[in-house]
């Protein structure tokens, strides 16, 4: 087993604190709202959302939420993402605020890998233009609903 760790940032116009209601809280419910093209529904199938990309079924924990300082991390544990070629992909991200009033966000992820599977650049770009893209989508719905959240 190896595991390939990447490191990303964006920067949005938005308050950590709404941004991070926004994209972590209420993804469940906005996620869907705003990349509907990639995202049908996300469903809970266990607890109550505390401590569901562009594929039929990702099953996902959550492994850590602290509301206070907006940090979240969870492990996609079961799915098409994982491609059988990954035993778990883990992300860590925080919300940090940004010199103008804005939000830095910093992700961590880390892809656990099944045997001598590599993963390449061009799939990890891939994933980092994905990822970019829906805190992007969450960013204009907030600025085109500015009494959202």
């Amino acid at each position: 087993m190896g595991v390939f760790t990447y490191e990303m940032e964006v920067t949005t116009k938005i308050p950590p604190a709404k941004m991070f209601k926004a994209f972590v809280l209420d993804g469940d419910k906005l996620i869907p709202k705003t990349v509907p093209e990639a995202i049908k529904n996300v469903a809970l199938i266990e607890g109550d959302g505390g401590p569901g990309s562009q594929f039929n079924y990702v099953k996902h924990k959550v492994e850590a939420l602290d509301k206070e300082n907006f940090s979240y991390s969870y492990s996609v544990i079961e799915g098409d993402a994982l491609m059988k070629s990954l035993e778990k992909i883990t992300y860590e991200i925080k919300i940090a605020s940004s010199p103008d009033g804005g939000s830095i966000c910093k992700s961590n992820s880390k892809y656990f890998t099944v045997g001598d599977f590599e993963i390449k650049e061009e799939q990890i770009k891939g994933g980092k233009e994905k990822a970019s893209g829906l805190f992007k989508a969450i960013e204009a719905y907030l600025l085109a609903n500015p009494n959202a959240y």
